[in-house]
């Protein structure tokens, strides 16, 4: 397993300051990474993709600041970034204008990697994620673009690590299939993974089943991005990064009345829950505000007590193969 040497197991989120959802200032961004790294992060995880590489840009301002070993700083390939511009739309349709063009061949993966270190001021990257080789952005295609990145991208990543260039690389999705068929692969060793929104409260009985039995047989580290199911969990209006449905909001409201009764604030509950796991290395929320870093660190040492957990495993609110806090 990855350690990444960071205490609480929780590191910060970027996409966030790629200006999704809405147009965040600089002072903003830079008073989020400047909190996280004054309260102990030492963690960072982006993506040329958050914001046609905003928040990477972001990032680098504050970082380079700070002695390049006393971090850990992880990126995504899959992303050419081009000097051309594009009207946006979607996530990110706040972000910079510049083109984003998919490309997991090993060329792309070398040019990523390339503009990446410039956008962050660094001469190096700790870990390396293949972005986005899923359903849910590929559709129909995403296992031609698997069969792309497994010859390419995965490839060149491998021999980075072998050369000593990077620590570690894996894959960066929000749905657990290319890691799961990453994991069943024989010439294919990942080091981490980021699985987004499929380990927290809301959703991880399909990740039970596999990935995360998987990913700790074979030392595979997990990095949970999207703790709170990209929000709603945390009080915000989205579910997997869109308006969450009646059923998601209504699942949340279970969950609070719950937490309420214990006097366990939900935030606390979800962290740990993710944090909870051993194949978990890392939890990664991301914010625009910087007094949220804090709330953060402290709901991860939060004190929950075993009745609250009880309680959801007895309302079939958690899988009974799900490790709790307290080894419930």
């Amino acid at each position: 397993m990855i350690d990444l040497k960071q205490e609480g197991k929780i590191g910060l989120g970027t996409a966030p300051l790629g200006n999704m959802f809405r147009d965040v200032s600089e002072e903003e961004a830079e008073a989020v990474i400047k909190a996280a790294w004054e309260h102990g992060i030492r963690y960072f995880d982006t993506a040329p993709f958050y914001g046609a590489g905003l928040a990477e840009l972001r990032l680098g301002k504050v970082l380079s600041q700070h002695n390049r070993d006393d971090y850990v700083l992880a990126t995504k390939v899959g992303r050419v970034i081009e000097e051309e511009t594009e009207e946006k739309e979607g996530l990110f349709a706040y972000g910079r204008k510049n083109k984003v063009v998919d490309d997991y061949t090993a060329e792309g993966t070398l040019r990523a990697i390339e503009q990446s270190l410039e956008r962050l001021q660094t001469d190096r990257l700790d870990y390396v994620n293949v972005h986005d080789i899923s359903p849910d952005f590929q559709g129909d295609e995403w296992l031609a673009k698997f069969e792309e990145a497994r010859n390419g991208a995965f490839q060149e990543l491998a021999r980075l690590k072998e050369k000593g260039v990077i620590e570690g690389w894996g894959i960066g999705v929000n749905r657990t299939e290319p890691i799961e068929l990453a994991l069943g692969m024989e010439n294919v060793k990942l080091d981490l993974s980021l699985q987004a929104t499929r380990y927290t409260l809301l959703d991880h009985d399909h990740a039970l089943q596999r990935l995360m039995p998987e990913a700790e047989k074979q030392g595979v580290s997990i990095v949970v991005g999207a703790p709170y199911g990209s929000g709603v969990i945390a009080g915000g209006k989205h579910y997997e990064y869109q308006e969450a449905p009646s059923e998601v909001t209504s699942h949340v409201k279970r969950l609070t009345e719950i937490s309420d009764r214990h006097q366990v604030s939900l935030i606390s509950a979800a962290l740990q829950f993710s944090a909870a796991h051993p194949a978990v290395a890392a939890v990664i929320p991301g914010t625009t505000r910087p007094e949220r870093i804090k709330e953060n660190i402290d709901a991860m040492h939060a004190d929950i007590p075993d009745a609250f957990w009880q309680e959801l495993r007895d309302k079939e609110l958690v899988s009974p193969k799900a490790p709790l806090p307290g080894n419930n």
